[in-house]
């Protein structure tokens, strides 16, 4: 087993890269987890990490993961804890890292499942925490247009690894694939702060079916929604005018599929 221990090997400054940088996340096809909790269920979820980073002490609290991981992984190293926390994307470093191969993206929705589309989403938090929740309530994936990173490591927190298997559609452009989708057979939704659209949850979502969720300041573009067709809206009884975009999210998918 090599042992690394210090800042400057160019492994770990290659490794960091991934952390900090969507450029060279997508240059290498690759992407970076931190945490005990992450690490091991993407292994668990079938990924054999490129290489695996761990110290001393995590491998003394989680011996019989590490060997898992260590087993499953190509190349793997143990650490000082000065380079955890130069890898480290938290305040309080686990003492574990992975270094993973992203899958393919899928091409097309299939028919008969219910998927969740985003427009220009930005924060990495909401992203991830849509994706939990979409795998969750049994979502067939999410359509992702114009967002920030899936594998940014906010994004990767928040999703909680849901994101390491829920498929994941990249659109670069909404209004065709919603035209496309819509002439395939699919219903498609947007959902908009306005109490002149339909209530969602008096909408019958048919099995094959999409729900659009906007930007967090500025909501889905008109294009999108002229495209979608069917307005839909989350009515609220108190006085706020729009709900986080997680949260509208949640209680979307949560309709579409009741």
């Amino acid at each position: 087993m090599e042992k690394i221990t210090s800042k400057s090997n160019n492994l770990i400054k290659e490794t960091a890269k991934l952390f900090t940088s969507r450029k060279a996340r997508y240059e290498n096809h690759q992407f970076a987890l931190e945490g005990a909790r992450l690490c091991f269920d993407a292994i668990n979820s079938g990924y054999a990490p490129e290489m695996l980073f761990f110290t001393e002490e995590l491998q003394s609290k989680y011996p019989a993961e590490i060997e898992k991981a260590v087993a499953a992984s190509k190349r793997a190293a143990l650490i000082s804890s000065e380079v955890s926390a130069k890898l480290s994307e938290t305040q309080t470093p686990q003492g574990v890292f992975a270094v993973c191969a992203m899958k393919p993206f899928a091409e097309r929705a299939e028919q008969g499942k219910k998927y969740i589309a985003l427009d220009n989403l930005q924060d990495p938090a909401n992203l991830g925490a849509i994706l939990r929740t979409a795998e969750a309530l049994g979502i067939g994936g999410a359509i992702l247009y114009n967002c920030c990173d899936a594998y940014n490591p906010k994004a990767l927190r928040a999703a909680m690894g849901s994101s390491l298997r829920l498929p994941m559609i990249i659109s670069d452009n909404l209004v065709r694939d919603i035209t496309e989708l819509k002439a395939n057979g699919f219903s498609v939704f947007a959902t908009v702060p306005d109490r002149d659209a339909q209530d969602i949850t008096k909408i019958s979502f048919p099995a094959s079916s999409v729900c659009v969720i906007g930007n967090e300041g500025n909501g889905i573009s008109d294009e999108v929604k002229a495209a979608s067709g069917n307005l839909v809206t989350i009515n609220m009884l108190g006085r706020a005018e729009s709900l986080n975009a997680s949260m509208a999210g949640a209680i979307a998918m949560w309709e579409m599929l009741r």
